[in-house]
């Protein structure tokens, strides 16, 4: 089966619960169509380059799937209906990093930097 990344970006003026929400959704769907969902990263509330839609921040996520291309377009159709989500992004890889996401990774370090002062 194709691997796919997957990020979303859902409206700022949601909690992070209905985020989660969300994304427990989209993973049960692709796993009751044959899929499997590798891991979920919550990159929290970020603000954007540009307003979508009125809204300055959103709740990003990110998704490793593997499923057939079609599980793939239907979740596709379902987002777009979906009017918390502002915005996704699927990309066809080659194979999965087991790092963590440079955002994570950033945000850690950031961490680390705070504890220190």
């Amino acid at each position: 089966m194709p691997l796919y990344e997957h990020v979303l970006i859902a409206r700022q003026d949601i909690s992070s619960a209905e985020v989660d929400t969300i994304n427990e959704g989209l993973q049960a769907f692709i796993e009751d169509n044959g899929g499997k969902v590798g891991k979920v990263e919550y990159w929290g509330l970020r603000s954007m380059a540009y307003r979508m839609n009125k809204n300055r921040k959103g709740h990003y996520t990110l998704m490793n799937i593997e499923a057939p291309a079609e599980v793939v377009q239907e979740m596709e159709r379902k987002q777009r209906i979906n009017e918390d989500i502002l915005r996704t992004l699927t990309i066809r890889v080659d194979e999965f990093s087991e790092d963590p996401s440079p955002i994570l990774v950033k945000r850690e370090e950031r961490k680390r930097r705070h504890e220190r002062y």
